[in-house]
């Protein structure tokens, strides 16, 4: 929960990716809030009796949410969808503004979007968008990494290229929210960079 604050107010890429694995988790623990208890929150060191009842009722709410929802095999939690359809908008935003400051984001996306198109092409029916496509590389990969898993040269390549992407999308969304990414007052100087 505190983690999941900490990472909305800095990085949503973060935050997303690390929402996807609490989804994960839930269900990887059957939606068992006491073999979550067990298995999960046990496991941070150093936890008053606040901060694991805060902890427990943040989980069963969640754990609520995927089953109201019907997300508890596959799927993602509506507010998570939600995100990326924001993230996506603001994408499109960005894309379709003629302004210079936006070059350097334009540019980060057309050199991302070949892994994107490649990616797609392999989803076979379950195509998703451009950015949620970021997003499944990314935790694929994330996945991957936690099974001690080796990754492909080719797929290290596209995953460098999408992070430093997704990277600069976070950048503009946070800035976005402060009302400041397509305030006139932002100079070619503030424009979201690399």
């Amino acid at each position: 929960m505190i983690i999941a604050s900490q990472k909305r107010k800095e990085n949503i890429a973060e935050y997303l990716l690390y929402m996807w694995q609490i989804e994960d988790i839930i269900r990887a623990n059957r939606l068992d809030l006491d073999q979550i208890g067990r298995n999960v929150i046990s496991r941070f060191p150093g936890l008053d009796e606040t901060s694991v009842k805060q902890m427990s009722e943040w989980y069963e709410s969640l754990i609520d949410m995927m089953r109201r929802e019907e997300v508890t095999e596959k799927g993602h939690l509506q507010m998570n969808v939600n995100i990326i359809g924001q993230l996506a908008q603001l994408n499109n935003q960005i894309l379709a503004d003629p302004r210079p400051r936006f070059d350097a984001y334009r540019a980060e996306f057309y050199r991302t979007l070949p892994y994107i198109v490649e990616l797609r092409g392999k989803a076979g029916e379950n195509k998703a968008g451009e950015i949620e496509t970021c997003f499944n590389a990314l935790y694929g990969v994330l996945l991957l990494r936690l099974q001690n898993k080796e990754i492909s040269p080719d797929t290290q390549a596209a995953i460098t290229q999408i992070s430093k992407f997704t990277a600069l999308l976070a950048k503009c969304f946070h800035l976005d929210e402060d009302d400041r990414l397509f305030s006139d007052e932002e100079t070619e100087n503030k424009q979201p960079q690399e």
